[in-house]
């Protein structure tokens, strides 16, 4: 018994998905590792906008361009820090604009 057109599209697709379903695209890494790093440094800036004292509100205004989930876990993380240790806010010296 010979198999049909059908089947032998089936088992070629079925073994095509599993061939590459292994494999990474190129640039992949480059680009985990880009956001990775994004979220790194919206979660410091978070963190370092708790310690000078300002709202979470005034930190997502004043970096529009950081990832606002990893902002405001940075922030709290930092609050949670910060009052666990008893440690006061750090006025910033610098205004804002």
């Amino acid at each position: 018994m010979r198999p049909t057109p059908s089947t032998l599209n089936c088992i070629a697709t079925l073994l095509l998905v599993g061939l590459l379903s292994g494999c990474e695209l190129p640039g992949d890494a480059a680009l985990q590792q880009k956001l990775a790093s994004i979220e790194a440094d919206s979660r410091a800036i978070g963190g370092a906008c708790k310690h000078a004292g300002r709202a979470i509100e005034d930190c997502y205004t004043l970096n529009p361009k950081a990832s606002k989930s990893a902002v405001f876990a940075g922030w709290k993380e930092m609050n949670d820090y910060m009052r666990d240790n008893k440690i006061d806010v750090v006025k910033p010296e610098v205004a804002a604009n």
